[in-house]
């Protein structure tokens, strides 16, 4: 298992929901966080929360439907030294729900494959050339379970493409120590999933994060929060490098 006291990672969404649950939990591993919001100061409250656990963090601001501060954003990253071990491409929007899904808006199609799709990658690609670089790195894509809901269709459109390419990079560094996957939260009570999701943020957790603890070298899997649901980290991360098979769209 990895042991991430003392890497850097970069959490998308860090303000709240499963984005703050994830930074804390791996605030508490030791790992040091770059926390994003739609506005640095939005992570305040996160920011202080980890720091108080004893790591470094800071914030950073990107609206992710707008590509020039994603990459403005990243140059910040770079501009302070920071080496970037591992992302957790958290943040995501569902821009809403068509009764009438037939009059479903192209806006609802740009802005979700904006956020959802395009600014997920941007970072991949910004951070792949140095983890390989350096030998090690780890980045786990937030993806959606959602299926035959076209009330739905620019999120789950968004997301679906989402997996196509990281399963796609995956397949390149599959067998390397830079390894690339996706996790699927489930439906949860967060501004997101709304207050009628069945599933509490927490319940997310360990099956989120267990992208950043497998040491197998193996990429293209799907951490379905579901499967780690009530393990420990120690457990999810024995489950998932030896039960959890390669994804669906793999050529394996």
């Amino acid at each position: 298992m990895v042991d991430v006291k003392g890497r850097w990672a970069l959490i998308t969404g860090a303000s709240r929901g499963i984005g703050k649950g994830v930074a804390l939990f791996m605030a508490k591993k030791g790992c040091n966080l770059i926390l994003q919001g739609r506005k640095a100061e939005n992570c305040e409250a996160t920011l202080k929360e980890v720091t108080a656990l004893g790591v470094e963090a800071y914030a950073v601001g990107a609206e992710l439907s707008k590509p020039d501060e994603v990459k403005q954003m990243l140059d910040e990253i770079d501009k302070k030294g920071t080496p970037v071990d591992i992302v957790f491409n958290n943040a995501g929007v569902q821009v809403a729900y068509r009764t009438d899904y037939l009059k479903t808006p192209v806006s609802d199609y740009e802005q979700s494959f904006l956020i959802n799709t395009i600014a997920p990658m941007m970072i991949c690609y910004h951070f792949l050339p140095k983890m390989a670089e350096k030998g090690f790195g780890r980045i786990i894509n937030t993806t959606s379970g959602i299926r035959r809901e076209p009330e739905q269709a620019g999120y789950s459109a968004s997301k679906a493409a989402l997996d196509k390419v990281t399963m796609d990079l995956a397949n390149v560094y599959d067998g390397t120590d830079v390894m690339i996957n996706i996790t699927d939260p489930g439906w949860c009570r967060t501004d997101l999933g709304g207050p009628n999701a069945p599933n509490a943020p927490e319940s997310s957790l360990p099956g989120v994060v267990v992208g950043a603890f497998v040491d197998d070298k193996k990429s293209g899997r799907d951490f379905a929060a579901g499967l780690f649901h009530g393990m420990s980290l120690e457990e999810a991360v024995k489950y998932a490098e030896s039960e959890v098979p390669k994804y669906l769209g793999s050529l394996d």
